[in-house]
């Protein structure tokens, strides 16, 4: 029976080897490419760059809102850490001072050689005036335990403090950790939704702009062309009255924010995101609101869709990621996303998700 033998490989030269090598470097360079950008992308629609814009802002805001609560937090933790260190300086400085004043009496003490009270008596020439010193000199050593005792207790709580202080520090780090985590979050949503945008021509990126971003898609109840031209009709401040003096100041400064730009991470007065616009509006009015939508929500006593009053935050989305203030007729006043300043919407265009009362 013959023996099986592998084939002898032979080895590659000349053009077969150069084209191996060339075949190889294409291999890698494609590969690299693809690494580098995951896959070419397929050509969109403009309606299909929208809805993934869309929705690369919804994912932002709720980053947004995650990078506005750290942010809280952190800047809690570092007004705290100021405290305490301010805290312990002033306890330093007392500290010193009664150190001082145990040095002073120890260097007294030893000036006077302290001799055993006996012996001073001994030596005396004038008994009363020796009982008359040991009688301050007993009390004086009274006193100087008790400074003994409360220098003991200063250092200990001293002790104590440094130990806070070194746990606020290391919150403090843990809180500008998530801070980056969120930023970096949300630049990189905003960054490739830009990328997506800047596909479009001019003509359809203003056409995306006219809509507040929010994907039209809503809950369903009215997502007509009459709800959009509702939006673009702005009723006269105090149209729909306000409850109270209150609702009624967090309208107004909404209405004198129409057409600012978003920012997120902004406050105001100039840049706002949804849940910074709502914020300064009740801040105007003399009422403080969490930084954030999840935190808003839980402010006040919630109310029903039906129950709506200008004043009123209204909250969108399943994470609750999204805030504006109801202004009556169905209409809010929002934030929407960086391609779209703040405006009037209806409050239909999205998934609404709860309401709160707040003034």
């Amino acid at each position: 029976m013959a023996a099986h033998r592998k084939p002898k490989q032979r080895s590659l030269s000349g053009h077969t080897a150069r084209t191996a090598a060339t075949l190889a470097l294409a291999s890698a360079a494609t590969a690299t490419a693809f690494e580098g950008t995951g896959h070419a992308d397929p050509k969109l629609s403009p309606s299909e760059v929208k809805a993934k814009v869309d929705e690369l802002y919804r994912e932002a805001e709720v980053a947004t809102e995650k990078y506005n609560g750290a942010k809280e937090k952190a800047d809690g933790a570092e007004r705290a850490l100021g405290d305490l260190r301010d805290e312990a300086a002033r306890r330093t400085d007392r500290l010193n001072s009664a150190r001082q004043g145990l040095g002073s009496l120890a260097t007294a003490q030893y000036r006077t050689g302290a001799i055993d009270p006996s012996v001073q008596l001994a030596l005396s020439s004038d008994p009363d005036e020796f009982l008359d010193r040991a009688s301050r000199a007993d009390r004086a050593g009274h006193r100087q335990a008790a400074t003994v005792s409360d220098v003991q207790k200063q250092l200990r709580g001293l002790d104590q403090l440094h130990t806070e202080a070194d746990d606020t520090l290391a919150d403090l780090k843990s809180r500008q950790a998530d801070l980056r985590k969120h930023k970096k979050t949300v630049t990189g949503k905003l960054g490739e939704a830009k990328r997506l945008l800047s596909r479009l021509t001019a003509e359809e990126r203003a056409r995306a702009a006219a809509d507040d971003g929010r994907g039209g898609a809503g809950d369903g109840t009215d997502s007509t062309d009459r709800a959009a031209r509702a939006a673009s009709r702005p009723p006269a401040p105090g149209a729909t009255k306000a409850p109270n003096s209150r609702a009624s100041a967090a309208v107004s400064y909404a209405y004198k924010a129409l057409g600012s730009p978003y920012v997120w991470g902004a406050t105001g007065p100039n840049a706002f995101d949804c849940s910074g616009l709502t914020q300064a509006a009740y801040r105007a009015a003399g009422v403080s609101l969490p930084r954030t939508t999840y935190a808003q929500i839980d402010t006040g006593r919630r109310v029903s869709r039906s129950e709506l009053q200008p004043g009123d935050l209204v909250f969108f989305y399943s994470g609750i990621s999204h805030v504006g203030i109801y202004v009556g007729d169905g209409q809010m006043i929002h934030a929407p996303n960086p391609s779209a300043p703040v405006r009037l919407a209806p409050i239909s265009q999205m998934p609404f998700a709860g309401a709160a009362r707040v003034a």
